[in-house]
């Protein structure tokens, strides 16, 4: 299976396990989409410009985030609690990352913990890039 269908088939899970899930993306360290997007239907909140300065702006926050892996240990999730949606991103190894965005009205304290147990097996690999 090539590897781009796995990551395909990963952010179709994660937003089939709640109806609030709006997207799931895969990023990679240079902040380019390398799979996912939004769940079918429902449109982006922000311009396909505006994606790519995201992805590059979160990118560079993963990266500065290992600034403090020693004094607070490494970082599982970030979770961001906007007017509008919540987005979550996850770190993977070498500096990848899978954004999630979802309703608010989503539980997402046991959503993130499902996502985490779903990425475990990309997240223990040291080598799997994007």
């Amino acid at each position: 299976m090539d590897n781009v269908e796995e990551l395909e088939k990963i952010c179709q899970k994660i937003i089939k396990l709640n109806s609030k899930m709006r997207s799931a993306r895969f990023i990679n360290s240079r902040g380019h989409l390398m799979a996912g997007g939004m769940k079918k239907g429902l449109l982006s909140l922000e311009a396909q410009k505006q994606d790519e300065m995201m992805f590059m702006e979160l990118a560079l926050r993963v990266r500065m985030r290992h600034e403090f892996d020693k004094e607070f240990g490494e970082v599982h999730f970030s979770m961001s609690y906007r007017s509008k949606v919540i987005v979550m991103s996850f770190p993977l190894s070498n500096d990848d990352v899978l954004l999630l965005s979802c309703e608010k009205e989503i539980d997402f304290g046991s959503m993130a913990f499902k996502v985490l147990k779903i990425i475990e097996p990309i997240k223990k690999s040291p080598t799997k890039t994007f």
